[in-house]
C-alpha cells in the first residue's frame, strides 16, 4: 500500500440504507467526507487542525455498484497536488468481499483560516504530511 493513501474499512449500517433497499447517495458523500477529516486528523499536527479548516467547493462522485447493509467496505483516500488554497483528493470505496469499485470521488477542498473564515494558501511543508517523498 501507498503511504500516502489513508484507508480504513467500514460497516454498512441500516441508518445507510434508503427506500431502494442499498446504501444511500447521501450517506456516500458522508463517507468521503469522514475519510478526509480522518485522514487529515491522522498526520496533522493539533495547533494546526485547531488553527483551519477544510470546506469542500466540489465533489464528483461515480457510483459504480450499490452497497448493502452489513457489508464491509474499504475507504481509501488521497490527495493530488495542491493550488493556492484548494487541495484536490480522490477517494475510492469496494466491497471486502469481492473488492468491486462501489464509487470512486473527486473533491475539491478549501482550506479556511479559522480567525478570519476566509481561504488561506496552503503551506508547501504541509504537503510532507499527505504526500511522503521518497528518501533524497
Amino acid at each position: 500500500m501507498n503511504p500516502a493513501v489513508f484507508q480504513y474499512t467500514r460497516r454498512v449500517v441500516p441508518e445507510d440504507i434508503d427506500r431502494l433497499g442499498h446504501v444511500n447517495n447521501v450517506t456516500f458523500v458522508q463517507y468521503v467526507q469522514d475519510a478526509a477529516t480522518a485522514h487529515w486528523r491522522s498526520v496533522a499536527p493539533k495547533d494546526v487542525q485547531d488553527a483551519f479548516a477544510w470546506v469542500c467547493r466540489r465533489h464528483e462522485i461515480d457510483y459504480r455498484k450499490p452497497a448493502f447493509d452489513g457489508e464491509e467496505l474499504t475507504i481509501r483516500t488521497w490527495v493530488g497536488v495542491p493550488n493556492g488554497a484548494t487541495w484536490e483528493r480522490f477517494t475510492e470505496i469496494t466491497r471486502e468481499t469481492d473488492g468491486a469499485v462501489i464509487i470512486l470521488a473527486r473533491t475539491d477542498w478549501v482550506m479556511i483560516d479559522g480567525t478570519t473564515g476566509r481561504p488561506r494558501r496552503i503551506d508547501p511543508n504541509w504537503t510532507a504530511w499527505l504526500i511522503p517523498t521518497a528518501p533524497g
